[in-house]
């Protein structure tokens, strides 16, 4: 008696969205003509350059072009609502952490629950990215199981009217409890740990609050709202909006993504940051200068870099 959700999903159709509108668009939540055939080149283009020239990452692009000004829709203007004076505060205080910054590597905490293949929280999971962008959707009378490509988090959102958990426990990716209201379905979830956040500079707090509707729309779309509700965090609650859709492909199908088995960043970073440590010892021991301590990986190689083809033969 309530629609079907049930399904493998995809949101690589929001992939050259903003997650916040430019500040040019002002209340302005579509693109027009012209603006939306320029992201419809560029999306294209983003397409072919993966298919026919990038071999290292896998890059995924959708099928469908959006004329979204941003993936926030609320506050009207599409942008994220100030942080608070607490949340500034503790933003500036943060170290560097993670793979992906120029953290130093002592103990399993300066890495990120990313890089440790725990999770990316749910707007990590939800909003695009470059690749593991799929969502399964399995439905029953009294639950519903959201499952995240990357890193494979799995949400069961009871529909049971049971309650939240108590207050003193706490989950990264929150209590879910959901119910209908009409063709959508609304999911309420609390109780986060306040170590993951939604999308934002700032972070999350122990009070995040979020109001999730799921509706489908047509045969191949799901539309899906979120209102964030945090007042540590942020001054105002705000909302994204993304589209699940259907890739074209008639055997597309989420894969188990073994996070945990292939995963060797925490241990080789680690263990370079131990060799960087004995390098600079010996250096000092000998009178030499310290060497460089290499940095973020991505991006173009530093000047004077010695770089070579590992594909051909010396």
């Amino acid at each position: 008696g309530v629609p079907s959700l049930e399904g493998q999903w995809s949101v690589d159709d929001m992939r050259g969205i903003p997650t916040v509108r430019p500040e040019s668009f002002g209340n302005r939540d579509t693109l027009t003509q012209e603006e939306f055939m320029q992201r419809a080149r560029q999306q294209q283009g983003g397409d072919d350059r993966a298919r026919k020239e990038e071999t290292f990452l896998r890059n995924e692009w959708g099928t469908r072009v959006f004329g979204f000004a941003s993936l926030v829709v609320d506050p009207p203007n599409g942008r994220m609502p100030e942080l608070t004076a607490a949340a500034k505060a503790k933003l500036a205080a943060q170290k560097p952490q993670g793979t992906f910054s120029d953290a130093v590597f002592n103990t399993f905490e300066d890495f990120t629950l990313y890089d440790r293949c725990i999770t990316r929280g749910i707007f990590g999971s939800v909003l695009p990215s470059i690749y593991g962008n799929g969502i399964r959707i399995v439905q029953g009378p009294d639950q519903v199981s959201i499952t995240y490509e990357m890193i494979h988090d799995t949400r069961v959102v009871d529909l049971s009217n049971r309650k939240h958990l108590e207050g003193d426990i706490e989950q990264y990716m929150g209590n879910a409890r959901g119910h209908w209201e009409g063709d959508t379905l609304v999911v309420e979830s609390t109780n986060f740990t306040g170590k993951v956040g939604v999308g934002g500079r700032g972070g999350a707090s122990t009070k995040l609050r979020i109001t999730e509707h799921y509706r489908r729309v047509d045969p191949e779309m799901i539309e899906y709202r979120a209102t964030i509700d945090d007042p540590e965090t942020y001054t105002a609650p705000f909302t994204y909006r993304v589209m699940f859709t259907k890739p074209p492909a008639k055997d597309y199908e989420v894969y188990e993504y073994s996070c945990h088995e292939g995963n060797g960043a925490v241990g080789h970073a680690l263990s370079g940051e131990r060799a960087y440590e004995k390098q600079v010892a010996e250096a000092r021991a000998k009178g030499l200068p310290v060497p460089k301590r290499g940095g973020n990986l991505y991006g173009a190689p530093e000047e004077g870099s010695r770089i070579f083809d590992i594909n051909k033969s010396e």
